[in-house]
């Protein structure tokens, strides 16, 4: 059962990866899909619910995925609205395409989100990966995670209107092991639930 919650004058699907990011605070606020990790299972999850809501006439005006992410750029314990979201994983460079195209996709390789708050906006690159170590030296985004393109390309598709907010949980050093990932989710959970605040004031 998908849920909607209302922000100011619009219905939003919250959009989340994991329950270990869906602490307390943001529990208060809203119910999200939960899709699990990938962006295969992003897609997925995000493509049937919204074809649902669609078939059933109350597609969201918002969808609102969030959740952490890594930075080698972004300060730990910060708190982004992503403004472009790339894909990572694809490569059709043998065809003679660049890195991050879609093969016949009439889409661009940064994908554009909105952005309406008065917080600082940052780039994403999704992919099936944990980015550490020297992972981090094929990245030029400023945050990445494994979920956000895939959604996008659901809302794009549907045509919602996706908010991407991030907290950065881990990257400077090495991860040594899932402890590292799970350090800072219980403040970001505190940190994200303010930003949704701060969305609710904005569609008031």
């Amino acid at each position: 059962m998908v849920e909607l919650t209302t922000l100011g004058s619009k219905r939003a699907l919250f959009v989340m990866a994991a329950e270990p990011e869906y602490g307390p605070h943001l529990r208060a606020r809203f119910v999200p899909l939960i899709t699990g990790i990938g962006p295969v299972e992003a897609a997925l999850h995000v493509g049937i619910a919204l074809a649902r809501l669609e078939a059933a006439g109350t597609l969201p005006d918002l969808i609102v995925c969030l959740g952490s992410a890594g930075s080698r750029r972004c300060p730990l314990g910060s708190v982004h609205q992503i403004s472009s979201v790339s894909w990572r994983d694809i490569d059709a460079s043998a065809l003679g395409i660049e890195p991050g195209v879609v093969p016949y996709l009439d889409e661009p390789k940064d994908l554009p989100l909105a952005t309406p708050l008065d917080l600082p906006v940052a780039t994403l690159s999704s992919g099936g990966d944990v980015v550490s170590g020297d992972h981090w030296d094929r990245v030029s985004a400023d945050m990445v995670d494994m979920e956000t393109y895939a959604v996008a390309r659901a809302a794009r598709t549907f045509g919602v209107t996706l908010v991407g907010l991030r907290g950065v949980s881990d990257g400077p050093g090495e991860l040594a092991g899932a402890h590292d990932w799970h350090k800072l989710l219980g403040y970001l959970d505190g940190e994200l639930a303010k930003a949704v605040d701060m969305l609710a004031d904005a569609f008031a």
